[in-house]
């Protein structure tokens, strides 16, 4: 025979035989003392048993319901756990990455919308870095340019980088054709990170004798194509992460030849935490997102 017991009955039930007390009993619930009496009656009438004595100013447990309380307190008890449990899944949570402003406005960004479709449970703080010589900023993971793998830490190893000599198409119709020694005819524009790269780049070209016209530092990789973009210069872009200004034509290649460089992305994870499977679905994403494996 099927029972139809409330588990809101059974829930008072618990809470009156704990404090022997329908007045109290509804105080916690947040019910009014007839209520709670209700229920009590009618988990007794569906069990057809009587599991408290009412007395004149208090209650007690029958014996049969101090049975009951025994085996029913510790089911409900495993039931509000599973519940928290499952709670705690479906919560919103949170979870932070820093990497340098210029990875973040190319790459990882425009691909935040699959991120966002696919755990739209997870709020994602992104922190940007302008330089290697910030202070870092604590998060729970990071990209870091680096010319060898961090030690003492989790790091996954996502591409090396190398630079391209690109200007504009109007200053590329301009002087592309006149070989190498067109560069000493129109600014150089670089990061100030790599002061030498330019000298770097001619020497692995067998660019003997370079003489520059001018060289010009930014402190920022975006500054650097965007200088090039308006006409400033020619400039060493970092490929594949400024991809996407060659395939808008923003930017054109001016020599095939690239320089090689040691630097590569890296992500790294600062929080070890085994209760946190949040940070493990991000790494997850980004090296599905990022390593040339995946994409």
């Amino acid at each position: 025979m099927t029972i139809h017991t409330p588990l809101r009955g059974l829930r008072c039930f618990c809470v009156a035989a704990e404090c022997l007390s329908f007045k109290e009993t509804a105080k916690q619930l947040y019910l009014t003392p007839s209520a709670v009496s209700h229920q009590i009656k009618q988990l007794e009438d569906n069990l057809n048993l009587s599991l408290f004595e009412r007395k004149t100013r208090a209650i007690a447990l029958t014996e049969t319901g101090k049975r009951f309380y025994q085996e029913v307190q510790p089911l409900l008890a495993q039931l509000a756990d599973t519940i928290a449990q499952f709670s705690q899944v479906e919560r919103m949570q949170e979870v932070s990455i820093s990497m340098p402003e210029f990875f973040a406005s190319e790459l990882f960004v425009p691909k935040l919308i699959g991120w966002s479709a696919q755990y739209p449970n997870i709020n994602l703080k992104l922190e940007t870095v302008k330089s290697r010589r910030d202070s870092p900023k604590y998060t729970d993971l990071s990209i870091v340019l680096s010319g060898k793998k961090p030690e003492g830490m989790q790091a996954y190893d996502l591409f090396p980088i190398s630079y391209v000599p690109a200007c504009n198409p109007k200053l590329y119709e301009q002087i592309h054709g006149k070989s190498y020694r067109a560069l000493e005819k129109t600014p150089l524009i670089l990061h100030q990170a790599r002061p030498h790269a330019w000298h770097q780049w001619a020497e692995h070209v067998g660019y003997h004798n370079f003489k520059p016209k001018q060289i010009i530092q930014l402190d920022s990789m975006f500054s650097v194509a965007r200088a090039a973009q308006q006409g400033l210069g020619v400039a060493l872009i970092p490929l594949p992460i400024s991809q996407s200004w060659f395939s808008s034509g923003s930017l054109v290649r001016l020599f095939e030849q690239e320089l090689l460089s040691r630097d590569r992305y890296y992500l790294v994870r600062h929080d070890d935490d085994a209760n946190r499977p949040e940070i493990q679905l991000l790494i997850d994403w980004v090296l599905k997102s990022f390593q040339p494996a995946h994409g």
